[in-house]
């Protein structure tokens, strides 16, 4: 190809055929890196939601997104208080947290629960260390989900020994969905 100078996009022109896009869901293999799966918070942005909102409202925001989980961030100072997932405000956790208050004297309802009342905080989360999730492949990133039991774990860099930076997110329905056919290849391999 000879000469070529390094940092230049190459463009070019006279193709007579093109098709679009194929309807081919997007796959990984199991030996891929694990971060070809993550959500990257570096270029991608992070879903917020308020602390104060109610979870019937933080819940019609994430239908809105197409999302099922928003991380909870205090508007002053950027600071991630805690996550919700759609499963959250939808399972038991709301209904555990009326029994805890005792709503039967206060007259608290489903409508007046809010997000802050029933997130996960940062302490309870379990998370990954990016400079780990770089040098594990998607398979391992599966063995997690299934050792853990968790349905998401956020990513955090620690520079320089200072604070933690959420930048990504493992979502365990996306990784299933992305390895469909690595994992019936590989179910249907150990079958022979």
């Amino acid at each position: 190809m000879g000469h070529q100078k390094p940092n230049t996009l190459h463009t070019f022109s006279e193709v007579s055929n093109i098709f679009a896009p194929s309807n081919e869901p997007w796959q990984v293999e199991l030996n891929a890196p694990a971060t070809s799966v993550m959500t990257d918070f570096r270029v991608r942005a992070l879903f917020k939601v308020n602390p104060e909102d109610t979870i019937d409202a933080a819940l019609q925001k994430m239908k809105i997104a197409g999302l099922r989980i928003g991380f909870v961030v205090d508007a002053s100072s950027e600071k991630i208080l805690g996550m919700i997932t759609s499963y959250d405000i939808m399972g038991e956790k709301p209904m555990r947290y009326l029994q805890s208050v005792g709503f039967a004297d206060r007259g608290v309802t489903h409508k007046d629960i809010k997000v802050k009342d029933i997130m996960e905080k940062p302490e309870d989360w379990i998370s990954v260390e990016m400079k780990n999730a770089e040098q594990v492949t998607v398979q391992g990133l599966l063995d997690a989900f299934q050792r853990t039991g968790r349905t998401h774990m956020p990513v955090l860099d620690h520079k320089d020994g200072k604070e933690h930076h959420l930048c990504g997110l493992f979502s365990s329905a996306k990784v299933l969905r992305l390895t469909e056919f690595a994992r019936r290849k590989a179910a249907e391999g150990n079958k022979a």
